[in-house]
């Protein structure tokens, strides 16, 4: 599984981006919450949600310079 790109985020409106964090943000919690409790997951996700994350961040506050 590849990281996600940022070609995908670009094509969101600001509305869908800010949607897109909460979720990103929340998936981030719960695997968290998965290792602290040594149940099952992927680990590579971590890093694919924490890249999508930075994404959607970077592409919002450039959004808001402009």
């Amino acid at each position: 599984m590849s990281l996600p790109k940022i070609e995908e985020v670009l094509n969101l409106n600001d509305q869908e981006i800010e949607n897109e964090i909460i979720n990103v943000k929340k998936q981030l919690f719960e695997l968290r919450l998965k290792v602290s409790l040594r149940q099952s997951f992927k680990p590579h996700s971590i890093k694919h949600n924490k890249h999508r994350l930075s994404q959607l961040l970077m592409v919002q506050a450039n959004r808001k310079q402009t």
